[in-house]
């Protein structure tokens, strides 16, 4: 028997019947052609969050994105007039990276007045305009005007930056949708206290957003993160979300767990008795407004035993709300068609004494082990999804998300094949 209620059809995934039930084919985790097609499909198409207002807090910061996915690498800077835009990493003159330290392929962070190409020392303000060309009487009638850097389109919600690569797109609020809008209102720009992972997987992007958009297998594969009995306990017990629902492209999961502090002290670790914290965070709530009156769309069961949020933005931007008043992101960022860059952020309110930041630590640790458990395993599937000796896998009830993410993923990818050979045909007809 469930141990929540299910909708009046029977089960999640029945909810949505567009989602079909039978089993799931991997092909798009492992064949190049379909990893290039998702390339010009999505990640050139779509709102990418490449991080918070909190790493250009002044004129002149700026940091630089790599979009390996999407072919380019990005420079993200607040302006003179305190907007935030984006620019491709591109200097005009003969393509050389623009900004970039010892090496051209890493990220970096700074503050500048102006950027200062290495290889000629052309240069350009902080609104992407051309102001000054070395040795310009050498140059045919060029003019500045005409050669500022490449602009992206750069749109902010809730403090978060996303940019899109096609200055056609829908404006990002109305690609966030409903989804987005239920959460409006929740103290991000209170927690800037920040935690952060870098990986380089060697695995398909859309199977590490499979891992954290599902719980069943925590019980089995994170077994170890609580004491014996409790495991046991858990492993007996299953796992069943409170809520599942689906906004397409974005979807999300709600569950139990994450008391703050659990009601029996004995089914964690002393460590995590004696900090007062543990994977779910520190269980004692940050004394800031907005969290007693959580955003409508948080818990949306409504259920006592609410703990933890998880919202999968498509295309791979994860947000996810714990109880205990924290957060943290996920990002997968592909490089190849069997590895990609993941990157978790975890933001907490600053701590004002030590066992507060004793606490966030230990949370920061704890959940480093979990996420390496995961990386792992989602290696040792794509080594073994490659040979394509099984092709369709079952899913179940639980399993809706990556049911969901992977239909989403096809139909982008259709609808791009389809307006290409229409294009084409176009062209030939008018040629």
């Amino acid at each position: 028997m469930p141990h929540f209620t299910k909708p009046e059809t029977g089960s999640w995934t029945e909810q949505y019947p567009e989602l079909g039930t039978g089993p799931v084919n991997y092909e798009d985790s492992v064949d190049p052609a379909y990893y290039a097609a998702e390339q010009a499909a999505i990640f050139k198409r779509t709102w990418l969050n490449v991080g918070r207002v909190e790493l250009v807090p002044r004129t002149g910061s700026y940091f630089t994105k790599e979009l390996a996915a999407a072919d380019t690498s990005l420079i993200i800077v607040r302006g003179r007039d305190k907007e935030v835009r984006a620019f491709h990493n591109v200097c005009r003159h003969r393509g050389n990276k623009l900004v970039w330290n010892d090496f051209p392929r890493e990220e970096v962070k700074g503050t500048c007045r102006q950027f200062t190409c290495k290889y000629h020392a052309w240069r350009y303000g902080l609104d992407g305009e051309l102001t000054f060309i070395q040795q310009e009487e050498e140059f045919f009638g060029v003019e500045k005007s005409e050669y500022g850097l490449k602009a992206v389109r750069c749109e902010i919600w809730e403090g978060f930056i996303f940019v899109n690569l096609d200055p056609d797109a829908q404006p990002l609020a109305e690609y966030l949708g409903e989804m987005a809008k239920g959460l409006e209102g929740y103290p991000f720009h209170e927690m800037t206290e920040v935690f952060t992972y870098k990986a380089d997987i060697g695995s398909n992007w859309k199977l590490f957003i499979d891992a954290f958009a599902e719980f069943y297998h925590a019980p089995v594969l994170h077994q170890k993160q609580a004491t014996k009995d409790e495991s046991e306990k858990l492993l007996s017990y299953g796992f069943e979300a409170l809520h599942y629902e689906l906004r397409s492209p974005h979807a999300m999961i709600s569950s139990w767990g994450g008391m703050a502090p659990p009601k029996d002290p004995s089914m964690v670790k002393p460590i995590e008795r004696v900090l007062r914290s543990g994977l779910f965070g520190p269980w004692d709530k940050p004394a800031i407004e907005g969290l007693d009156k959580l955003p409508p769309g948080l818990n949306p069961a409504r259920h006592r035993s609410w703990g933890t949020d998880s919202f999968e933005f498509f295309p791979n931007f994860t947000l996810l709300f714990w109880a205990p008043g924290w957060y943290l992101t996920y990002h997968y960022w592909p490089t190849a068609v069997d590895r990609h860059t993941f990157e978790a952020n975890l933001y907490f309110v600053p701590a004002k004494t030590a066992s507060q930041r004793l606490a966030q630590e230990l949370a920061a640790v704890t959940f480093k082990e979990y996420a390496l458990q995961d990386a792992n395993t989602l290696e040792a599937t794509q080594s073994m999804l490659k040979g394509r000796v099984v092709t369709d896998f079952p899913l179940n009830d639980q399993e809706i998300l990556l049911r969901h993410l992977h239909k989403v993923v096809g139909d982008y990818v259709k609808k791009h094949a389809v307006t290409k050979h229409a294009e084409k045909e176009h062209a030939d007809a008018a040629g």
